[in-house]
């Protein structure tokens, strides 16, 4: 790719501090352009991804990542990072049922959006792993396919009767506990671990990375035909993070560069997903990489 040529990629980036200063034109390249999709929450659009292969360049949840290399997409991860936050806080209960711990869900009914969200997943691994939790003695009430059309829900799913949401659900008994998008806040709601900040940290401290939600992957065609455009692409990236100024002073960086960086994170939830049987067999950190990828970030 010379530098006379300006390649056009259609892509699913949404708006977060990291990627703003490309979204807004303050960080730009002669050599690419970005076709951004018209797509408010970008998770909508990950059956886009994975299924349609839409996108040349794509955000998407690390789960739906690893389910979709397991069924053979042609995707090729990026080592970069762009949300990640800790799990603790999207689980609560309702009080006015009883009390309900991380340690009380065997025999439990929880609602989650999808089987397979990476929050979900995430946080069983968590509750597995912390706490002895048993996924199969619990009923996962959904709401949603997987954003992988080969991928069933297992034997101990329900779907939720039309019409029903995770609050009402939970207020009205139906459901014990509830894995939401956002912090469990509602008053009239309990987050599942007493105190989830202090929780998230306790994990930090013996894990030493911030949970992965989304990370940057591209077309397995592109990486192949245009190596030098997944190259900038990545630069793109590292020069928009610095622009944010990410991350901020005192604070922990969530969008890690680099295969070394991001490789911890990876470690652990390909474990947590593998024992959840989401994907058949462990896969090494760098599979997930071809050539091109691999190396970004050195």
């Amino acid at each position: 790719m010379s530098n006379s040529q300006t390649v056009t990629l259609p892509t699913l980036l949404g708006d977060y501090p990291l990627t703003l200063p490309i979204k807004k034109g303050e960080v730009r390249s002669p050599q690419i352009a970005f076709d951004f999709a018209d797509v408010k929450v970008p998770h909508t659009a990950f059956k886009r991804t994975v299924r349609n292969l839409e996108f040349d360049v794509s955000e998407l949840a690390i789960v739906t990542f690893l389910m979709a290399k397991a069924h053979g997409a042609p995707l090729v991860l990026v080592p970069a990072v762009i949300t990640a936050r800790f799990q603790h806080p999207y689980i609560g209960y309702n009080p006015a049922r009883g009390p309900l711990g991380p340690g009380d869900l065997a025999g439990k009914r929880v609602g989650v959006r999808s089987y397979s969200v990476t929050t979900v997943a995430w946080l069983r691994g968590i509750l597995m792993q912390d706490y002895g939790l048993d996924i199969d003695r619990v009923r996962w009430v959904t709401f949603e396919d997987s954003h992988i059309a080969q991928f069933r829900d297992p034997p101990t799913a329900e779907r939720a009767p039309a019409g029903k949401d995770l609050k009402s659900m939970l207020l009205a008994g139906e459901i014990d506990a509830a894995i939401f998008g956002e912090p469990v806040t509602d008053p009239q709601l309990k987050p599942l671990f007493p105190d989830p900040a202090a929780a998230a940290q306790d994990w930090y401290k013996r894990n030493g990375v911030v949970q992965i939600n989304h990370m940057l992957v591209v077309k397995e065609s592109l990486s192949k035909s245009s190596p030098d455009a997944v190259r900038e692409v990545f630069r793109l990236l590292a020069a928009s993070k610095q622009a944010a100024k990410l991350p901020a002073p005192g604070t922990l960086d969530i969008n890690p560069l680099g295969i070394e960086a991001v490789r911890p994170g990876l470690e652990i939830i390909i474990d947590y997903v593998y024992r959840q049987r989401l994907i058949p067999r462990r896969f090494e950190v760098d599979e997930l990489f071809d050539d091109t990828t691999r190396v970004l970030g050195r």
